[in-house]
């Protein structure tokens, strides 16, 4: 009764530990609550918490998204006191429900002689560290973490994806990071200034990362994500052909006290199209822009977007000149616009050897000797590039620990 009464933390009765819990301890008839045992042990077991279940269920309160957790994320240091009686009422509920071991459940089971069954028993551990302490405290805990990481979701992930008409989250995202990066400071500096200028609050830019293949531009973007997140950055990625439903995601993130960077990777239009025209509205002059608390980055091999052939200039129009300025105006509406050119010779060469000290290879092998197999690598697959770089340190790393020569 007490669980199915949550009120703030009522979020939590839909994640699947709670809710596996919560038909357990309603489970009436023996084969019921069999069932209901089997499932949640094997929930638990699915999750490798089969011996932290405290740790688990008080987990979920750090990552709901509720009135309390909203308004402490963004930032507020006062709440109603009717608010935060019913957060202390649920705090107070949920450490006494994860509490419970199976002795106490089996206790009044309908199950007669239970200890015959040998049924599986989960260890209780203890809640998470900020619900341990007086209740009073645990509160305190629980409104700054949201003040530093977040609330719901977006508490417990990092990256996302613009999927199905709705963000979901990236359990596995890119994990590249700033220092793994070689080459072209100056221009991954600028989109550092202009990330940091819009976590700080301050007037910040869309931003096109645009260039040669192979040359960062997501990388950069995805590492940004990993240097900022602890400030706050988030990146939901948005297929280009989703644009259409920049109007839906918005509205889901505008309240959301957190930044957002809204990614679209290897844009480029072969005409103008709808979706062509709903990113020229969100980045100037349309009713749904996007909101204070987002950004749009994109990347692209071309600094024109627009895909135009000699033909394309050609034929009877009247005003051809118009035309012709038209598809060319998306690309300036983004505020900063950053150029990634494949490096010469010497500048490859360079980020060969960065990325080998980077590795300790040096100390195993001539820089010499490496910098003449980059070489030999880039002739094979077309071309100098900072990808190109690190597909071959990888493949030299490799060969060095297993005793093999570079080829």
């Amino acid at each position: 009764m007490k669980m199915a009464s949550l009120s703030i933390y009522r979020g939590i009765l839909k994640r699947t530990v709670p809710a596996a819990f919560y038909r357990l301890l309603r489970a009436e008839g023996e084969e019921e609550f069999l069932k209901a045992w089997g499932n949640f042990f094997a929930v638990l077991c699915e999750r490798g918490l089969s011996e932290s279940f405290a740790d688990c269920l008080t987990g979920t309160a750090l990552f709901d998204e509720n009135a309390f957790s909203l308004a402490a994320a963004g930032g507020a240091q006062e709440f109603p006191p009717a608010l935060l009686k019913g957060v202390e009422r649920d705090l107070r509920i949920i450490l006494e429900l994860s509490a419970l071991t199976p002795e106490d459940l089996l206790y009044d089971s309908p199950i007669d002689n239970p200890e015959t069954l040998h049924l599986p028993a989960w260890g209780t551990g203890n809640p998470v560290k900020a619900l341990q302490g007086a209740l009073k405290d645990c509160i305190a805990s629980m409104a700054n973490y949201y003040r530093e990481n977040g609330c719901g979701m977006y508490a417990r992930y990092r990256a996302f994806i613009w999927r199905d008409s709705s963000i979901q989250p990236v359990a596995f995202p890119d994990k590249t990071r700033l220092s793994d990066l070689k080459g072209y400071e100056l221009q991954r500096q600028m989109a550092i200034d202009n990330t940091l200028a819009f976590l700080e609050g301050l007037p910040a830019n869309n931003c096109l990362l645009y260039g040669d293949r192979g040359t960062g531009k997501s990388s950069t973007v995805k590492a940004m994500l990993n240097e900022f997140y602890p400030r706050g950055l988030r990146v939901i990625e948005m297929p280009k052909e989703s644009l259409m439903d920049f109007p839906k995601l918005v509205d889901q993130i505008a309240a959301i006290p957190m930044k957002f960077i809204i990614f679209i990777d290897d844009l480029s239009f072969s005409k103008e199209t709808d979706t062509y025209a709903a990113l020229k509205a969100v980045l100037e002059g349309g009713l749904a822009v996007r909101p204070e608390n987002s950004l749009i980055y994109a990347t692209s091999n071309r600094r024109h977007l627009i895909r135009e052939t000699f033909s394309d200039r050609e034929g009877d129009e009247v005003h051809r000149g118009d035309t012709i300025q038209e598809t060319l105006s998306l690309a300036d509406r983004f505020g900063l616009s950053i150029n990634f050119m494949l490096p010469d010779k010497a500048r490859y060469l360079e980020i060969v050897r960065e990325l080998a000290r980077y590795r300790e290879l040096e100390e195993r092998v001539p820089m010499e000797e490496l910098e003449a197999a980059a070489e030999r690598w880039a002739t094979t697959r077309g071309g100098r590039s900072p990808r190109c770089a690190r597909q071959f340190i990888d493949d030299a790393e490799a060969r060095i620990k297993r005793g093999m020569p570079l080829e």
